[in-house]
């Protein structure tokens, strides 16, 4: 079997690089590291005809993100070979899955504490991605390379902020558990995720 433990350590702490280039060899799983994208961190795909199963991460996420995405779908490939599509895909199957296949991770004194914490807590309840879990995103972020874009949240009401795409925003107030911000090209009215990442505006732009 071929030993994906060099190219995985690239990528992830090196003590859990074996124990996901096995999994790659156990399931058979196509597993490619992929190009950023800004709606998910990692995505699982059932064989089909005859396709195996595939797995892809995120080339650009810190070493610890990349290996909690990775559990997170292979939680996903082990799901669907219990269960196939018949059960919900974060129902309690696939979060007892992700737990039983976290742990022996937790064994291994990879995570830096504050990470560790993070995901004791998460493991209570494990949602359907780490970063709607804010505990654990922010843990996991502390860890990114230094960035130019902040998050929703760090910004004072009313400040403006940009996003990838250069649409320009103005942060209004939190409504439940996240923020309304007025597009100013538009005046439209748009929810915002506090950890959403975006590009703040230092100077003041005219509006009328």
């Amino acid at each position: 079997m071929p030993d994906f433990t060099k190219q995985l350590s690239k990528y992830i702490p090196e003590g859990a690089a074996p124990i996901i280039s096995a999994w790659i060899n156990d399931t058979g799983c196509q597993f490619k590291v992929a190009k950023s994208r800004s709606t998910k961190f990692g995505d699982y795909q059932a064989p089909f005809k005859q396709n195996p199963h595939k797995i892809s991460i995120n080339h650009d996420l810190n070493p610890y993100a990349f290996l909690v995405t990775t559990i997170h779908e292979f939680a996903h490939l082990k799901t669907f070979q219990q269960y196939k599509n018949k059960v919900k895909p974060h129902g309690s199957e696939w979060k007892s899955n992700f737990k039983s296949l976290m742990k022996p991770f937790l064994k291994l004194n990879i995570f830096p504490n504050s990470i560790l914490l993070a995901i004791v807590k998460y493991m209570d309840n494990p949602a359907a991605s780490s970063c709607t879990d804010l505990n654990l995103y922010r843990a996991l972020r502390d860890y990114d390379k230094v960035s130019n874009m902040v998050t929703v949240e760090t910004l004072a009401e009313e400040d403006l902020f940009s996003m990838k795409n250069g649409r320009v925003f103005q942060k209004k107030e939190k409504v439940r558990k996240r923020y309304r911000c007025v597009e100013l090209k538009t005046n439209k009215i748009y929810l915002f995720h506090p950890i959403a990442e975006v590009y703040e505006l230092k100077d003041t732009i005219e509006t009328s």
